[in-house]
This record gives C-alpha cells, structure tokens and sequence, in this order.
C-alpha cells in the first residue's frame, strides 16, 4: 500500500506541475491575445482613416486631376511674378510722370 501511495504522490506532484505550466502558458496566450486585440483596434483605426482618405482624393479627383493642380499652382506662381512686375512699372511710370510734370512746371 506505501508503495502505491508513494507512486501517487508523485503522480499528483507531476499533474500538479503539469497543470501549473499549463496555467502559465494559458495566462501568456491571453496576454498575447490582449495585445492581438489592441494592434486589431489600432489597424481599424488606420484603416478608418485610409478609408477616409480615399474618399477625400475620389472627390479632389473628381474636381480637378494632380496634373491639373500641378498645371494650376504654376500658373498662379506665374500670375504672381506678373503682378509684381507690373506694379514695378506702374510705380516707375508714375515715378517718371511725376518728375516730368514738375519739372514742366518749373519751366512754365
């Protein structure tokens, strides 16, 4: 009878580690599945955002093409150049109007 109650000891110390080491590795997949479902929720956002995105450049698209905005954005860098310019001259032209009117009266 001791021989059997000792082989049941160790028998039950045996299961007992068994199920310890499987407590264990049931207590790291459910940490792994929490970080699983939190990278889940952060791709979903991402995704979210992407979907948005996409219906943002679906409508720009419809709008006007990247190359046309391209060609736009030029254009307006161009128009300002000539703005510039132009004031440039008129300031001159006037600059030049002004001294020959004083000096026509200077002579009259």
């Amino acid at each position: 009878m001791t021989n059997v109650q000792n082989g049941w000891n160790e028998y039950s110390k045996l299961v007992i580690n068994e199920l310890e080491r499987l407590n264990e590795n049931i207590n790291n997949l459910n940490g792994q599945i929490v970080e699983l479902k939190n990278e889940i929720i952060e791709l979903k956002g991402k995704e979210q955002s992407v979907k948005e995105l996409k219906v943002w450049k679906n409508s720009i698209d419809e709008v006007v093409s990247p190359t046309q905005l391209k060609i736009l954005v030029d254009s307006v860098a161009e128009l300002k150049t000539f703005k510039t310019q132009a004031i440039t001259v008129f300031i001159i032209v006037q600059g030049i109007i002004s001294i020959g009117l004083a000096l026509i009266g200077y002579f009259i």
